[in-house]
């Protein structure tokens, strides 16, 4: 089984459809969201019908359980970025749309591949695995081997022994793409970057293949069109600030 692992495409159009045409050369069996399709972006309905086509396996992230929030009167929205930008979307999606993420779920585990898909942690919808103690907590709680989630926005494989959790907790990171052979003597949580805006000082999009059979995770990162992505964050009204990171990968 080869997975197509895409994240926090936060409405990007423009960067997701770069990231499918550089995927399209390699060969993949199933495509993985990570959760955040919605959020920040201008173009939330076309990414939501870009996965549908694809027939993505989704899971929920904290930008789509706000979006939920706000469509359910349960979130008051507020003067921040975040809430400007879901509750615009919220008036460019419909029903439908609606409807089909709240199938998402908070969490999947996939027998076939022996891996567990959450967006925060793996045992977490909204804490982050950004740090050596944050994925030694998270390998303490969760019993599991194979690992994939997103949120942090930075391509990195987090890496302990296939045993009760001590000090050895690895980290690589992929600014510019790369490569993890994972070790049947380890246990890993690979996070695949994100698709529409990656913080880790490449404003390139990031996404990850991931062969199971022979255990191989390979972040790829893509060029595409900032100047486009930002004139329509900019046309639909949203927050300059969400338009200007795009260029920086901040």
């Amino acid at each position: 089984m080869r997975l197509l692992l895409l994240s926090d495409i936060h409405a990007n159009h423009t960067a997701l459809q770069a990231v499918l045409n550089d995927a399209a050369g390699r060969r993949y069996d199933q495509v993985i969201h990570l959760g955040d399709a919605l959020g920040y972006g201008p173009h939330p309905r076309e990414v939501l019908d870009a996965l549908r086509e694809l027939d993505a396996i989704c899971v929920l992230g904290n930008h789509d359980e706000m979006l939920l929030q706000y469509a359910d009167g349960r979130r008051e929205p507020k003067e921040s970025i975040v809430s400007m930008a879901l509750t615009w979307q919220l008036t460019r999606l419909s029903e439908r749309d609606v409807a089909w993420v709240r199938l998402w779920r908070d969490g999947i585990d996939d027998p076939d591949v022996g891996a567990r898909y959450r967006h925060g942690t793996p045992v977490s919808l909204d804490q982050y695995t950004d740090s050596v103690p944050a994925a030694r907590e998270a390998f303490t709680q969760w019993q599991g081997r194979l690992g994939f989630v997103g949120h942090t926005h930075v391509p990195a494989v987090y890496a302990t022994l296939n045993s009760p959790v001590g000090d050895w907790v690895k980290v690589q990171q992929f600014q510019d793409g790369g490569s993890y052979m994972v070790a049947p003597s380890t246990r890993v949580i690979l996070n695949p970057g994100s698709v529409g805006q990656p913080r880790d000082g490449n404003p390139r999009a990031s996404y990850a293949i991931y062969d199971s059979a022979r255990g191989y995770f390979e972040v790829f990162r893509v060029a595409y069109d900032i100047e486009r992505a930002q004139e329509a964050a900019l046309e639909a009204g949203l927050p300059q600030v969400l338009a200007a990171r795009l260029a920086i990968g901040k």
